[in-house]
């Protein structure tokens, strides 16, 4: 099992899955759609306080790099969390869609160096 997740991670922007679980994919003739939920591990930031899952915030859907030909989208669901004190609702800071975009931010740098 651990090196399967291994050969995953190849296909997904670095480190993503650490903090992501692939619940689903599907393939077409055109496209390769992954399924990801974000685990229940609380942001640094907050880990001295008291936090309770509050489930998810809406999908999301970001381009990735094509694999063999196909496009590749990450339907991407996000975790919220509230601080039990202050009821405040709080998520983890992710960087990995390029400003502007719905491409991962990889993706979006290899474009911009190709057609330049």
């Amino acid at each position: 099992m651990q090196n399967d997740l291994a050969i995953m991670s190849l296909f997904f922007p670095e480190g993503m899955l650490d903090y992501f679980d692939i619940t689903d994919f599907t393939k077409t003739s055109e496209r390769i759609d992954f399924y990801l939920s974000e685990k229940n591990i609380l942001p640094i930031e907050y880990k001295d306080q008291k936090l309770t899952s509050k489930g998810f915030y809406d999908e999301k859907i970001v381009e990735d790099f094509p694999l063999r030909g196909l496009e590749v989208r990450l339907h991407v669901k996000r975790r919220r969390w509230i601080v039990n004190e202050s009821q405040k609702i709080v998520n983890r800071n992710w960087e990995l869609v390029a400003k502007g975009t719905r491409k991962t931010k990889e993706f979006a740098t290899f474009l911009k160096e190709y057609f330049r």
